[in-house]
């Protein structure tokens, strides 16, 4: 028996796919959620997703291999607000070759399947949203092929509601072990680097400048600490935790400790040297961006406002951080010329020689030109396909 002070709620749903609350007296809240009409069309390696929002702003779409999280302020069926919409397709696409493109009056997606084939429904699930619409100026079909539909899991069809009957059953959601891993490691990583920070914004707020110049003996440790312990993204797409190739996170994490440990650690005279505590702050920035937005993407939250910094923060952060390591091999060079470390010179039993001074001059030469535009052009590339490109806008001709 319900409370004599409780109101019975009813939810519809409007047009363009707006969720309303009515309470008892029949009076309606604002919409929960707005959705923008979607066309869709196919041909057999591609999809295009046309989304019906004009000056839209703010666009995101978040791609994985199974789904599809869009979100975007424009003026759709409902005037200007917020729209977003969800999708989980009925098989899976390279989401890493995935990207949209922002007009005045649509959004363009392209996406490309994972494996050539047409598909019977653009959804997973056979009841498809009423916002999603066909694109008929441009569907493409296979001629007299009838699409046979194979077995499906209806708990990945159904992801949210099974999701749902499991946490009123047993209370809680239960995780994969690697999804938890992957959140504690995260997690962790990002306290790491929090702490750094932390420590030295203390320090020079309590020193002044002059606590520049210690930043190596107070958070030295701990910065070796925390990157050496990135090698376990390395170890992340071996065993499947992440997508992508070993080798990315691999020659960024190497690139990083050849500047820690080779140019600062073995060289004592490095310690005190500004140009630490610059570096420092600069990789310490660019993680304290990168790990929350990975934890949101394992707890399905996005935010715009981490999203945007995580695809944007890079514009100006990687260039300095480039000039920084070079300032560091220049700095270093003097000292190993003096020091002879890492330089194998004739005679020895190995019968080679090695001039750690001349690999360092190659090194920074392909720091400063093919590197620094190879990490550059990658985040661009990344950037588009999250944020998206913004087209030119139309030009209005005026007849005389």
């Amino acid at each position: 028996m319900s409370s004599p002070n409780t109101k019975e709620t009813t939810t519809t749903t409007g047009s363009a796919g707006s969720s309303f609350v009515k309470n008892e007296g029949g009076s309606s809240q604002q919409p929960a959620q707005l959705s923008p009409f979607v066309y869709w069309s196919q041909t057999k390696q591609t999809l295009q997703l046309k989304v019906d929002l004009k000056d839209a702003k703010g666009a995101i779409a978040d791609f994985s291999p199974a789904s599809l999280a869009f979100s975007a302020r424009g003026h759709g069926a409902r005037g200007v607000n917020a729209y977003k919409f969800d999708i989980r397709f009925y098989a899976l696409i390279d989401d890493e070759d995935a990207s949209f493109v922002v007009t005045d009056n649509k959004i363009e997606l392209n996406i490309r399947k994972m494996d050539p084939a047409w598909w019977p429904r653009l959804v997973a699930t056979p009841q498809k949203p009423h916002w999603l619409k066909i694109d008929f100026d441009r569907w493409r079909t296979e001629d007299d092929v009838e699409l046979e539909e194979a077995p499906r899991d209806i708990r990945q069809d159904y992801e949210k509601e099974y999701n749902s009957l499991q946490k009123q059953e047993l209370g809680y959601i239960k995780e994969k072990t690697k999804k938890v891993y992957m959140i504690f490691y995260n997690l962790a990583m990002f306290v790491g680097y929090l702490y750094i920070v932390c420590v030295m914004a203390i320090l020079y707020y309590r020193d002044g400048p002059e606590s520049i110049t210690k930043t190596y003996a107070n958070v030295g440790n701990a910065f070796k600490f925390v990157q050496l312990l990135q090698y376990l993204e390395v170890m992340h797409p071996l065993f499947g935790y992440t997508k992508g190739s070993p080798l990315v996170p691999f020659f960024q994490v190497s690139g990083r400790n050849f500047i820690l440990f080779l140019m600062i650690e073995a060289e004592t005279r490095m310690y005190t040297k500004p140009v630490v505590f610059y570096v420092f702050i600069i990789w310490s920035l660019v993680e304290l961006v990168r790990y929350p937005y990975y934890l949101s993407q394992l707890l399905g939250r996005e935010l715009g406002l981490l999203t945007w910094l995580r695809y944007t923060i890079w514009i100006p952060l990687y260039p300095m951080g480039i000039v920084c390591e070079g300032i560091i091999v220049l700095r270093s060079i003097p000292y190993i010329e003096e020091t002879k470390r890492f330089t194998v010179e004739m005679p020895n039993k190995w019968n080679i020689t090695f001039d750690m001074v001349l690999f360092l001059k190659v090194y920074l030469l392909l720091l400063t030109l093919p590197g620094s535009y190879l990490v550059m052009s990658h985040m661009s590339k990344l950037r588009a396909k999250k944020l998206g490109r913004n087209r030119n806008r139309s030009k209005r001709r005026h007849v005389d």
